[in-house]
């Protein structure tokens, strides 16, 4: 099984690229370090940094075949950097008989953004099924790295997208999982707008069978988590504010906590903006 990376001592990160200090980048590039700032992700020359990785995991042959890919690849946007370096790693993976051992040493690299990669390699590989690509998914959700967790839920939400039923049967036992960065996965991955990927039609015209993720999840005492929830609920509100009013009303009267208080408050959000629900609610 798939090993997720230790947590390593944290640096302070740079805010812009002229702060980042020539042996950070170096380090970077080479793959020696990860990044803890998106500056320093956007900063990455995966040029480099792809041709570093193929001889750190032993597969000195592929050093041309990504780094060509990697070259196509550089003067695109981050995240078609990003997706188009997961499907050029999956390519190469495909003709492996080794695939599943280098996968292995990929999903544990000392890269963030080579995580990245392998998460979106692994995950959309072709002719799997949804359990199968949940369980590739799962320990890149719960990696150390915001970024790799970034990458984790924008990966899967196509395939969850194709069969929300079955999704959400599937995410139920994410959402009681003892690792808060899995449970936040599983809400974030289905939220009916989300951020920079596609809406959710189905999910648009009818949010109500996603309470199968966020009511066991209405006092989770994880901030992370309660961000994910309260994001889902206000994606919601602007399609169907009274669902959402009285989803956060029913919340508040059945439970009280405080983190409660707090995913119905930032939930209702958008509400309080267009005067549909008192502050504080």
């Amino acid at each position: 099984m798939t090993q997720t990376p230790k947590a390593v001592p944290r640096r302070k990160g740079a805010r812009r690229m002229a702060e980042i200090p020539p042996a950070v980048l170096n380090a970077l590039n080479e793959g020696r370090d990860e990044t803890v700032t998106l500056v320093e992700w956007l900063a990455i020359d995966i040029r480099i940094l792809a041709r570093a990785m193929a001889g750190q995991i032993g597969a000195a042959g592929a050093r041309e075949t990504l780094g060509r890919a990697a070259d196509a690849l550089a003067d695109q946007s981050i995240s078609a950097r990003t997706k188009g370096m997961g499907a050029a790693l999956r390519g190469w993976l495909a003709e492996r008989n080794d695939r599943d051992a280098l996968a292995a040493r990929l999903a544990a690299h000392g890269s963030d953004t080579v995580r990245m990669w392998t998460c979106y390699a692994r995950v959309g590989e072709a002719g799997l099924g949804l359990k199968e690509r949940l369980a590739r998914g799962k320990p890149f959700a719960a990696d150390r790295a915001m970024s790799v967790r970034e990458s984790a839920w924008d990966a899967l939400r196509p395939f969850l997208a194709e069969n929300l039923s079955r999704a959400f049967k599937l995410l139920e036992r994410w959402v009681r999982d003892r690792d808060p960065n899995v449970r936040r996965c599983a809400v974030e991955g289905t939220r009916p707008r989300g951020v920079w990927c596609a809406h959710l039609a189905e999910l648009r015209k009818d949010p109500d069978p996603g309470l199968a993720l966020l009511e066991p999840l209405r006092a989770d005492p994880h901030r992370y988590v309660q961000t994910s929830v309260a994001n889902w609920l206000n994606d919601a509100s602007k399609d169907h504010p009274d669902w959402v009013r009285k989803v956060a009303a029913r919340w508040l009267k059945e439970s009280k906590a405080d983190a409660t208080r707090w995913i119905a408050n930032h939930a209702t959000r958008t509400l309080r903006k267009r005067g549909a629900v008192r502050s504080g609610c």
